[in-house]
Parts: structure tokens; sequence; C-alpha cells
């Protein structure tokens, strides 16, 4: 039984892509039954072994969970942490419409704390854009960002609900954004949070503190997000 087909694409990725794409088109959902090992190894003449591992290889990237004794299915889309991306850059690697609702945007002032995150002078006034952030209608993430209002003033009226910030700071602002320094911690979702991610209060929480560069150095964006611990993997890569 050929286990290497077509173009030279290992057969345990051949499976990997129809599962993938059927997901992607939406026909298959989260929380959806994926073909046994038995039948996907009959559809793709291929042998159990290679079914077994093509499962293996989606479950470990979160795309399927597999429970004992009932099956595989369709995982929760689940964002990992990895590089310095906007959201909706994140939910594009899912295949996932991204939505913001713009809970508040104003120009604000005595955030001396903020201001010298942001390497500027005590009481400057910033703007702060607090954002819940969907991905397919599904509440992922409450964001706060504060930034310069003398800097990107004109910012409070930006499309802030149907474009990406990092996208909107680049081409109006020609902000290019390099890296960013990240408090990480776990806290518990209060009341008012957890109505807004849909979630039971005292769940916990990923809490990622920001502060995002420009390619010249010079911190733009400090950020607040409230992560649901669920929808999000950090993925670390450790030296010796």
């Amino acid at each position: 039984m050929s286990q290497n087909r077509g173009n030279g694409t290992p057969a345990y990725r051949r499976i990997q892509g129809a599962i993938l794409k059927r997901i992607e088109t939406g026909q298959l959902k989260t929380g959806d039954a994926v073909d046994s090992e038995r039948e996907l190894a009959k559809i793709h003449h291929v042998s159990l072994m290679t079914a077994r591992h093509a499962l293996a290889g989606l479950q470990q990237e979160g795309m399927v969970e597999r429970r004992r004794g009932a099956g595989t299915f369709v995982a929760p889309p689940k964002i990992h942490f990895n590089k310095l991306a906007s959201f909706s850059e994140q939910m594009a690697t899912r295949s996932l419409p991204a939505r913001s609702k713009v809970l508040s945007c104003s120009v604000i002032g005595k955030e001396q704390d903020i201001a010298a995150q942001l390497s500027l002078p005590a009481g400057s006034r910033l703007i702060k854009v607090e954002r819940l952030r969907q991905g397919a209608d599904e509440p992922f993430c409450l964001e706060t960002c504060y930034l310069s209002a003398t800097e990107f003033a004109g910012l409070t009226r930006a499309p802030l609900e149907r474009g990406s910030l990092f996208s909107i700071l680049k081409r109006d602002y020609g902000l290019e954004l390099a890296y960013a320094d990240e408090e990480i911690d776990a806290t518990a979702a209060d009341l008012r949070t957890a109505q807004l991610l849909g979630i039971a209060r005292g769940l916990p929480l990923i809490r990622i503190r920001q502060v995002i560069y420009s390619t010249k150095g010079k911190p733009a964006i400090y950020g607040l997000g409230l992560y649901r611990s669920d929808r999000h993997t950090l993925l670390i890569r450790r030296f010796r």
C-alpha cells in the first residue's frame, strides 16, 4: 500500500490537508466528529498507522482533540502566542473572521505610569482604546491599548471595529512595529470581564502587559490584554 503518492507529499500530510480544508471551508465545525483512523485509512488508501500519525499531528497542533472511547473531534480554535502579530493576523492563521467591538475610545490624562512606559512626560495626553476581540463571533480577549494622543492625532476617528490597529498605524502614520517587551501572568476574571468574554466569574485568564516598539526602538503602544485561557497557548523556546 503506497504511503507517498501524487506530488511526493507524504500520505499523512495529504490526510491532514484534507481535514484542514474541510475545517477551513466550514464543512467541519467545532465539536464535529472527524473520520476515524480506520475510515481515513480506507478513504486515503493508507495504513492504519499512517492515519493515526495524521490525527496525532493535528492534535499536537491543536486542530483536533481525541476523546477516549468517543473518537476525534474538531477542537475549539486556539491562538498560539509565538510572534508579535495583530489579533486579525492571529485569527487569519486559524481561518477565522476577526471582529472587534470598541467599548471605549477617548483621550485621557493623568496616567503617569503608562506615560512613563511610553517614555512620555508625566501628564501627557493618551489615547485609550478598549476593545472586545472576537473570532467567528466568539469573544477571545479584552484588550486595552494606550498611545500618544499627540503622535497619533485623529486615531479616535479611525475604523477600529473593522480594521487592524497595526495596519492603521502603518497606513495612516507610517509606523512600523518591530518587537515587544511583555510581562505575563494569570488573573481571575472579574464580573465585568467575565460577562464580556462569556465565561464564569473567577475563571483564570492569561494577562499580558506589553510595550510595543517601533523599528526605531521607540515605544509606541502600551497594551493590557486579558485572554481566555481555554483559547490561547503561550509557546516558549528555551535554551541552555
